[in-house]
């Protein structure tokens, strides 16, 4: 009889923490749902998915993506990379699809294109709808150059230069910003809210960044973040947490340029690309903004801590997966010393700028 009771008050005890656990996760879910940017989010999600399966249908779009799964699987993560951080998907996938899925390297340049336009998208229309800070004035300049670097670089440069080289130069660009950024974050120092003075000159030097970025996007797949983003935090003191949506902004309207351009003028948007982006466009728009969100919870160092991980990370990889010969290593090192000169300036030249007026209201120091 006691036995019994005990067990009755047992299983008594277990229902209610059952029901009080299912009260905690109703409660986070109704925590989530109440911000407007993730229902938004959502509302997106499930128009793509919708279109998707209604234009495909159900056989062909399953099929499509059970037949591409290791292209949909990395861009789960490659999504969520772009979206939250300044590296952008193409990062991701590009050197997974050429390396160890054996996708040439003109193919996964235009998928990294083509799928950016879309989890970009997605990521930046989260990034809106959370009223992010970020700065305007940067974006329209840089973009306006992107779309003339994008073209450059995907219509004319590209078919110049070899596959390998541009991979390497490319890591070697981000590596030497990786070195930079970790000495500088060696050394607290403030961090602008707002890119300190606007005018002639920084207008001039937007639109350069976006001549540069839009070309190394037209080569890679990517390109226009990254570069960006060290622009704003090296040139301009722009905190990461600024830097880092602005840069995803400037990626998704590169994107779809870049997008445009391969599908209705060079003509390279075509099977077996446009299946990998079929395979992969329910995944990124939902992994993109989920990497919006994320980041917008963030503190600076620890942007910084990531951005930094995911450099090492192309570097290793690069030099593991890429065969290296003489003129290729010449031209990683050229690169490098390159790249690292100009990041010096960059960051010394805002150092000096910093010391040399008052600091105005809108100074963060984390």
């Amino acid at each position: 009889m006691f036995q019994q009771k005990r067990n009755q008050q047992t299983t008594t005890a277990g229902i209610d923490t059952l029901f009080k656990n299912f009260d905690f996760l109703r409660g986070i879910a109704k925590a989530i749902l109440s911000q407007r940017s993730i229902r938004f989010s959502l509302l997106c999600a499930l128009s793509v998915w919708t279109g998707w399966l209604v234009i495909l249908g159900p056989g062909r779009a399953f099929g499509n993506m059970i037949e591409n799964w290791e292209i949909a699987v990395t861009m789960a993560f490659g999504s969520m990379v772009a979206g939250g951080t300044s590296m952008g998907g193409g990062a991701v996938a590009f050197p997974v699809l050429t390396k160890w899925l054996q996708v040439p390297p003109d193919e996964a340049k235009v998928f990294s294109l083509a799928i950016q336009s879309i989890g970009m998208g997605a990521a930046s229309l989260t990034i809106i709808a959370m009223k992010t800070k970020l700065d305007w004035r940067f974006i329209r300049w840089v973009s306006f150059g992107g779309v003339f670097g994008i073209v450059f670089g995907s219509a004319f440069l590209a078919p110049l230069l070899p596959p390998q080289v541009i991979k390497m130069c490319f890591t070697m660009m981000i590596a030497s910003f990786g070195l930079i950024l970790l000495t500088s974050n060696k050394k607290p120092k403030g961090q602008h809210l707002t890119i300190l003075s606007w005018g002639r000159k920084e207008q001039i030097v937007s639109l350069i960044v976006g001549l540069v970025g839009g070309t190394i996007s037209g080569l890679v797949g990517s390109g226009i973040d990254i570069f960006s983003f060290s622009v704003m935090v090296l040139l301009f003191g722009l905190s990461e947490t600024i830097s880092t949506p602005t840069s995803v902004i400037l990626m998704a309207i590169n994107a779809w340029t870049g997008f445009i351009l391969h599908k209705f003028f060079l003509g390279d948007f075509i099977e077996p690309v446009s299946n990998y982006w079929l395979a992969a466009v329910p995944v990124v728009v939902v992994g993109a903004p989920t990497g919006a969100f994320l980041c917008s919870l963030m503190q600076r160092q620890t942007i910084v801590n990531i951005v930094l991980g995911l450099i090492s990370i192309e570097l290793v990889t690069s030099l593991i997966l890429i065969p290296l010969d003489t003129t290729l290593i010449l031209a990683s090192v050229v690169a490098f010393f390159l790249f690292y000169s100009m990041y010096s300036w960059m960051y010394k030249k805002e150092c000096s700028a910093t010391k040399s007026k008052e600091l105005p209201p809108d100074y963060n120091h984390d």
